[in-house]
């Protein structure tokens, strides 16, 4: 299967340069030319597979450049790092369901992609004897998930960027205590807007990305947002096992990289009845399925982090659909939000998202109120990313909801404890992180320096 840019520019590629790339040559986002359409008996056969048959039967319709016993080896690879054989299990509480992607090596969602995306670089890279220069920006999760990733392996390096000050201590602690010499930590002194700012310029400056080999490990990659697609399937499958008929999925997202894969496997004919997008204060997103509103603000700090965003990365790709696949009309509007912090609908291009889309959009206090009553009714502690989105399935009572748990309470410690009243328990892969050496440089929100500190350190 060939892949396109979002912009039109850039020529089709196949499924390893999409992922070798990241971004497209015109700065555009990497999307499938086709959306393979699965059939009822396609669909019959996938709900009794277990996660990484699934993955193979989902990857294969996209990765047809890599031999099928190769593909099968790189997923059984990836998921064998995690807790579970199920990868992402299903739990029913009360009349929700939590479906809970916190089982990996760093226990966030992100390990689901970023464990495969490792090692699909390291085996592109051997076949082809070439190394790699991996630079990304993270709120959080995709940092450590990153490194975990990529941490130790062969003709890559890893530089990620995250805003000082403005993630978890366990966040940053399980970034900068990897202290392998292919991982690079930069605390730029910014918000996470800066930081994906810095990133995009610098994979906009074609010339330097070529002479420096840079990959991305940002939802920008087209690989991040397909091994999140898999999920969607196996919760949907798994919830219709425990009695679910009319499924809707609550998400937690900032980037819409994770709903954006939702969407995606809706394309594919899985049966979603809707998709509820869940934000914090930072609520461009909501704005925007509401009424249209896609205007920037400032970042507000809140107690999930991850979400702490304005200018969602992944939203360009649902924008080549809502626009009819018109690379010019996406080449307009991203010009538009560029030159004037916002973008413009017409009431058709709402409604049309709304028949897709619902969304809450939850404070800080909510989130608390989430979490103490969600531990005192199941004795179950939820994230407070999690509970942005178990707070829309509370408030809704309208369809069988799955939730999509995106990381464990003990990544956010101090919220769990103040709104629950009790402290979540605490992985030995997290407890461990106290005690180990770190490695960071801070640097200035300064796209020069950074690209100054890459050069030194490839």
């Amino acid at each position: 299967m060939k892949y396109i840019s979002t912009r039109g520019k850039t020529e089709p590629v196949g499924f390893k340069d999409a992922v070798m790339m990241g971004l497209a040559e015109d700065g555009g986002l990497l999307l499938p030319e086709k959306i393979p359409a699965l059939t009822k008996d396609e669909l019959k056969a996938m709900s009794k597979m277990t996660y990484p048959e699934l993955a193979f039967a989902v990857l294969s319709k996209f990765a047809d450049d890599i031999p099928a016993n190769d593909l099968k080896e790189l997923i059984n690879k990836s998921y064998a790092s995690f807790d579970t054989p199920e990868v992402a299990p299903v739990i029913k509480k009360g009349e929700l369901f939590v479906q809970e992607l916190f089982h990996g090596p760093t226990f966030a969602f992100k390990d689901v992609a970023l464990q495969l995306l490792g090692n699909l670089f390291e085996y592109i890279l051997k076949e082809r004897g070439e190394k790699l220069n991996i630079i990304g920006a993270t709120s959080g999760d995709t940092g450590s998930a990153a490194i975990y990733g990529v941490r130790g392996k062969d003709n890559i390096n890893i530089f990620i960027l995250h805003p000082e000050g403005r993630v978890s201590r366990v966040q940053k602690m399980q970034m900068t205590s990897v202290t392998d010499k292919n991982v690079f930590n930069v605390a730029i002194n910014g918000t996470f807007d800066d930081c994906q700012d810095i990133v995009k310029a610098i994979f906009a400056d074609v010339e330097f990305k070529k002479q420096n080999k840079l990959g991305a490990v940002n939802s920008i990659n087209w690989a991040r947002v397909l091994a999140q697609v898999v999920y969607y399937f196996y919760g949907y499958f798994r919830a219709q096992e425990q009695g679910a008929e009319k499924i809707r999925f609550v998400v937690p997202t900032g980037n819409f990289g994770n709903i954006f894969a939702g969407y995606f496997a809706m394309r594919m004919g899985l049966n979603i009845d809707k998709l509820i997008l869940a934000t914090n204060a930072n609520n461009i997103l909501s704005r925007f399925i509401n009424d249209g509103d896609y205007s920037t603000k400032e970042v507000v700090i809140t107690h999930s982090p991850s979400m702490d965003i304005q200018i969602a990365s992944n939203f360009e790709r649902y924008l080549y659909f809502l626009y009819g696949e018109n690379p010019a009309k996406v080449v307009e509007k991203m010009a538009e939000l560029k030159t004037t912090g916002k973008i413009t609908f017409t009431d058709k291009e709402i409604k049309d998202t709304q028949k897709l889309f619902g969304t809450f959009s939850a404070s800080n206090i909510l989130t608390e109120t989430v979490i103490q009553y969600f531990y005192n009714t199941f004795k179950y502690i939820l994230d407070p990313h999690t509970a942005c989105g178990v707070g829309a399935a509370l408030e809704f009572h309208d369809a069988d909801y799955i939730c999509l748990s995106t990381a464990h309470p003990a990544k956010f410690p101090e919220v769990a404890e103040k709104a629950a009243g009790v402290k979540p328990a605490v992985p030995s892969g997290i407890s461990q992180l106290e005690d180990l050496p770190k490695k960071c440089i801070l640097m200035d929100n300064d796209i020069d320096k950074v690209k100054k500190y890459l050069a030194d350190n490839i």
